[in-house]
């Protein structure tokens, strides 16, 4: 089948992509048809007036990764309205890209986003990259690996074709074929759904490196559901012109995190207080509400925060 698409130019990243592009933001919670009031946009917000904080800078300066006056940050750049491409196919956009660089501009740094798969963002933090900033959940798991600044909150959707054609039900995904980016939380989930399924009815795990792949293969028949952090699939549901929709509700609501080598202590705290600063002159809300995507904020930055949800 053929799909039309707004502007989404996630999608536009896999050559096995057969629509065009778009774009925009979505809700962390409550129902998923309010995740359609995004914005449509590929520009990102204005952070050229923020203004160094020379305190932080030196903090910034004398941390173990930072090196020639450059912020690099890890990010998994199909991930619309988080991070992806716009229209012209090259300059990164998203409220996380725009958050990397209210963080660098107030740490007195240049940002570099550095296109990356997901799955390996968080063992290249520290050597590849100083940041990691891509819509990353933070887990347990992960936090035996890296350190975390908490910045946002979404949870999980799922989305089928438009009228479930196959019936699915969130509470029993035996028998489907579920789509889910590699690395992910969501992948997590389908996996422990699908080993609790019957042999008679077993659940088929589709596994892909980006999540543009994964929204693709729901949108063109090849699997039946894809399983990704509510913004994301709030964004894809609010422009495939009513050609995908969220099957039931919300899921997991839970923290995300900037991802910083393990242990950097200067590194932690200039990142906290940069995204907590940003959070009380209101710079954070503005990025947010400029994607449609306010209703997941936060508004306490913390470092590997106890309470994950």
């Amino acid at each position: 089948m053929s799909l039309k698409f707004k502007s989404f130019a996630a999608l536009a990243l896999s050559a096995a992509m057969m629509f065009s592009v778009a774009a925009c933001g979505t809700t962390d919670s409550g129902d998923a048809k309010s995740d359609s009031k995004a914005k449509n946009t590929t520009v990102g917000y204005d952070v050229s007036i923020i203004k160094k904080d020379d305190e932080l800078a030196k903090l910034a300066a004398s941390a173990k990764t930072v090196k020639d006056g450059e912020l690099s940050v890890g990010m998994e750049l199909s991930y619309a309205p988080a991070e992806f491409y716009a229209e012209d196919g090259k300059t990164p956009v998203g409220y996380d890209v725009d958050m990397s660089k209210a963080i660098a501009q107030t740490l007195g740094l240049k940002p570099k986003i550095v296109s990356s798969m997901f799955d390996t963002i968080v063992p290249s933090i520290g050597s590849k990259y100083d940041l990691g900033i891509t819509a990353m959940t933070i887990t347990e798991e992960r936090l035996q690996s890296v350190d975390f600044v908490s910045y946002y909150r979404a949870g999980s959707t799922w989305a089928v074709q438009k009228g479930n054609p196959k019936k699915l039900d969130t509470s029993d995904m035996c028998g489907a074929k579920i789509a889910v980016q590699t690395g992910t939380v969501q992948e997590d989930e389908a996996n422990k759904i699908a080993k609790g399924c019957k042999a008679d009815k077993k659940a088929e795990v589709m596994s892909y490196k980006r999540q543009a792949e994964a929204a693709t293969a729901v949108a063109t028949g090849k699997a039946d559901v894809f399983y990704a952090d509510s913004p994301v699939a709030g964004y894809a549901i609010s422009q495939t012109d009513g050609q995908l929709e969220a099957l039931g509700d919300v899921e997991g609501v839970a923290k995300q995190g900037i991802a910083i080598k393990k242990g950097d202590q200067q590194l932690d705290e200039a990142v906290q207080k940069a995204v907590q600063k940003l959070m009380d002159d209101g710079t954070y809300m503005k990025i947010l509400k400029h994607w449609g995507v306010e209703s997941g904020a936060l508004d306490k930055a913390e470092i590997n925060p106890t309470d994950l949800n």
